[in-house]
């Protein structure tokens, strides 16, 4: 797909970081937009945003882990704009610590958004971008943490590896029933975003009542450190994505420096060696977190 203007753009996660960004380059290219967010303030804030850059934006507020607004979601954008042609499953959240001491409300939450929120996507759009017949693409974000599995980040390293899997196989799916809608897989690495505040849109139903544990504290200071200390921004990720979408490319790594690392698991895989610390080849980032 390599034609923006007059298009559809579906956003989830709008309210902030990447969606937030997806949405303003999008707006740039004259796209229609679709926003939807949790986050209900900075949803609002982003379709400012995109109106005032000359963009049309509607705002859906939208929990991604109910498949019931999702499937909203999709029926208020038919409804205002008839198509969609781009989809960004974006929404994510995290947590770390050890992985034992990560809670049943832990899981519930970061699957619930990080694969849920992608597998309800993909469920509700994919038949309607298929029926268009027109060129379109779905985008997924998932993270390097998809690809790699570093210690204190259990629940949202299994979550992203999710996302990575069911985005390879939604290719091989879409491959196997052709037609011109073809997906893309996002796996950046640290962007200064608002993924290391994610608790603040955690729902009250699942919220923790114990306190931080250790593991936990110290994961929630090194994300913070590695995120803010980010050398890409979030405008940067949006402009490689859209030149991915452009260029039909499904793996979208913002940081390529990474591959070393992965190519380092699959290197323990193939040879059948214990785990390697997936941080081992990157000591700047150890020492900045």
């Amino acid at each position: 797909m390599d034609q923006f203007d007059g298009k559809v753009a579906v956003i989830t996660g709008a309210g902030s970081g990447f969606g937030r960004e997806f949405a303003l380059k999008g707006a740039a290219l004259g796209m229609k937009l679709v926003l939807a967010d949790v986050d209900v303030k900075g949803l609002a804030e982003t379709v400012e945003m995109a109106r005032g850059s000359g963009a049309e934006a509607l705002g859906v507020p939208t929990d991604v882990s109910d498949a019931t607004q999702v499937d909203a979601l999709a029926r208020a954008t038919i409804d205002a704009y008839g198509a969609v042609h781009l989809l960004f499953n974006n929404a994510g959240v995290g947590t770390g610590g050890f992985v034992w001491e990560s809670s049943a409300n832990d899981w519930a939450w970061v699957f619930g958004v990080n694969v849920m929120g992608v597998a309800n996507g993909v469920r509700a759009f994919t038949p309607l971008m298929l029926a268009q017949n027109e060129p379109a693409h779905i985008i997924n974000t998932a993270s390097v943490a998809g690809l790699l599995s570093a210690p204190g980040m259990g629940v949202y390293n299994a979550s992203k590896h999710a996302v990575v899997a069911l985005t390879e196989t939604l290719y091989h799916d879409l491959k196997i029933v052709g037609g011109p809608v073809d997906c893309s897989l996002l796996c950046p690495a640290f962007v200064p975003t608002g993924i290391a505040n994610a608790e603040r849109v955690r729902p009250e139903g699942l919220r923790n009542d114990e306190p931080l544990t250790a593991s936990q504290r110290t994961a929630g200071q090194q994300l913070t450190k590695a995120v803010e200390g980010g050398k890409l921004s979030a405008k940067q990720v949006a402009e490689l994505t859209f030149e991915a979408v452009r260029e039909r490319r499904f793996y979208v790594l913002t940081h390529p420096k990474i591959l070393a690392s992965v190519q380092l698991r699959f290197d323990d895989i193939t040879q059948l060696r214990n785990p390697t610390d997936p941080l081992s080849l990157k000591p700047e980032v150890k020492t900045r977190t």
